[in-house]
Parts: structure tokens; sequence; C-alpha cells
């Protein structure tokens, strides 16, 4: 997948180029769906496959006071759209100016003369321009006259655990609730976050038993406190290994000290592993987090929760 990180990059428009375009946050089935639709649509015209999203998220310039966050951030986006076999991926900055430009202008200026489209698919709810002018009922009325088919997709309905259709904001509430078993059903993967393992405070391998990397996450979407069965990815000499583990994530009450974190005991694994990149992909909740009355209290229970975990993934 060739990537674009702005319009300027674009000398010459592409050979029957088939667009969608939208914010794609957690790249999710729906969006999937979209982007499958492109490619076998750009394949019947020999063409090619175009996306375009945005960066930063519009929303985050929209809507600063309370922005809802994000399910992937942008590096992540990028790796699981190229995933899906799209040709070309276009992340237009958006800013103020941007934001007031009217459809006319993006539709004719950009879409048809500067990548040269002769196909949009979008979604049934997808609206662009200033205002949000740029609806399906004014791609169609301008599509004879530009020369580009409209193509409208149809919303993937829910199949597990709830009614309506895949969205965006279904994934938030299902990761922020801690229904994680329940993402891959929306996502087609497990739900990720990412970050470095950073010093923590010293006392899961000395005072528990258990030693822990603390991530320093950099992620916005953040699973519900508690603890979880998980599988994670390390960077540097380990990348591309995986490992079972288990993760904390809250203030660890026992404790007392207020600090919100998380961290992972991965299960047999002595490496120092401080200063690397990793992944952790939740797989199952295995429960709250709570107060216990001791340490040894708090060190039983975690001896409970890597057999539940051992349990949860004894199929990865």
């Amino acid at each position: 997948m060739r990537l674009f990180n702005n319009l300027n990059e674009i000398n010459q428009f592409f050979k029957n180029a088939v667009v969608t375009i939208g914010n794609f946050d957690g790249v999710h089935k729906g969006h999937q769906a979209i982007f499958h639709q492109v490619i076998e649509k750009a394949e019947s015209l020999n063409g090619t496959s175009v996306a375009i999203t945005f960066e930063p998220h519009p929303v985050k310039v929209l809507n600063k006071e309370n922005p809802p966050p994000l399910i992937t951030l942008y590096e992540q986006k990028v790796e699981l759209i190229a995933k899906t076999g799209l040709d070309v991926l276009i992340c237009i900055p958006f800013d103020m100016e941007f934001a007031a430009l009217s459809a006319d202008r993006f539709l004719e200026d950009i879409l048809v003369k500067k990548i040269g489209a002769r196909a949009i698919v979008i979604g049934k709810d997808y609206a662009f321009g200033k205002n949000r002018e740029g609806n399906i009922a004014y791609l169609r009325q301008n599509s004879e006259r530009l020369g580009y088919e409209v193509i409208v997709t149809n919303w993937i309905p829910m199949t597990h655990n709830g009614e309506g259709r895949i969205s965006s904001t279904r994934v938030r509430e299902i990761v922020m609730a801690g229904n994680v078993e329940d993402a891959p059903a929306l996502l087609g993967r497990h739900y990720q976050i990412r970050g470095k393992i950073r010093a923590g405070r010293n006392r899961g391998g000395r005072l528990l038993g258990f030693p822990t990397a603390n991530i320093n996450v950099v992620d916005e979407l953040c699973p519900k406190s508690g603890v979880y069965a998980v599988m994670v990815e390390l960077g540097g000499e380990l990348t591309g290994s995986h490992f079972k583990g288990v993760a904390n994530i809250g203030y660890s009450p026992t404790f007392d000290d207020h600090l919100f974190t998380i961290e992972v005991h991965i299960l047999d694994f002595k490496k120092d592993i401080y200063g690397e990149k990793i992944r952790v992909n939740f797989i199952q909740r295995i429960r709250d987090e709570k107060k216990f009355s001791s340490i040894d209290e708090l060190s039983a229970q975690i001896k409970q929760d890597i057999l539940a975990g051992r349990e949860i993934l004894s199929t990865f």
C-alpha cells in the first residue's frame, strides 16, 4: 500500500480510482467491508483502490472540549488499513481551514481532479464538506456531470451480544465496559493497546513474587479497571514473538497510592525488557479490581488469576 501524508505528495491522479472517505477509527468490520467493496470495484475497472482519512481525527479539532477516546491511533490505523489490501491510503491533515472547505471544492478539486475518482464508495450516513453538505444525494446529483459512480454500502449488523450495527461507538462501549471478549466480533481481532515498558514501583516481583511490566500507554481507549487474560507482543530482539500474560488495569487499591497503572505479568518469562515496545491484546476479563487486607492475600489472589489466565489462554 502506498501512503500519502498530504495531498501535495500526489503528482498525478490515479488510474480509474475507486475512493472511499472516512475517519475509520478502529478499522472495524464495517470499515473492512467498505474497503473490500472498494477493492472489488477497482479490480473490475482495472483501477486503483483508494481510501482517504484525516489526521488528527476531525473530532479532536471540532470538539476539543470532550472528544471520545480514539480506538486506534494513526500508526495502528495505517497498519490495519494496509492489511486490507488497498492500493493507496491518503491522509489529509485536518485543521479548521480544511474543515471550512466546501463540499463542491472537496468533490471537484480533490476527489475528481486530484485523485481521479471514477467511483466513490460511502456508508449510508457519511457526509463531507462544510456543514456536511456532501451527502449521498449531493454526490448523486453531481455524478453524471463529473463522471463518477456512487456506491452506497450497507451497514454491518451486530451478530453477537447486541442489536444494531457495528460502529466505532459500539466498540468503545464494549471496551470501556471491560467486555473485551466481545471485541473480536466487531473488530475482527482482539482489542490492543500499545506502549513502552517503563520502570514501575518495584513491588511486583519484590513484594508479590510476580514481576510485572509497567506500561506507559500511548492509546486513548482503555478497558475497564480489572484483571485480564492477555496475549503480549514485544519489540526489540523479541519482535514477532507472542507471550501469554495476565494484566491488571487500575489503581492498585491494596497499596492505596491512587496511581493509575497498566501492568502485565508475562507468564514463564524472565528477560529484561525495560524500554521495549509492547502490544497487549485483551482476550478476556478475569475479575474486578479489589482491595485486599494484606499483601499475602493479594499474592494468593494473583496466583488464582494466573491459573485462570492459563486456562483462558490454553488454546492460544
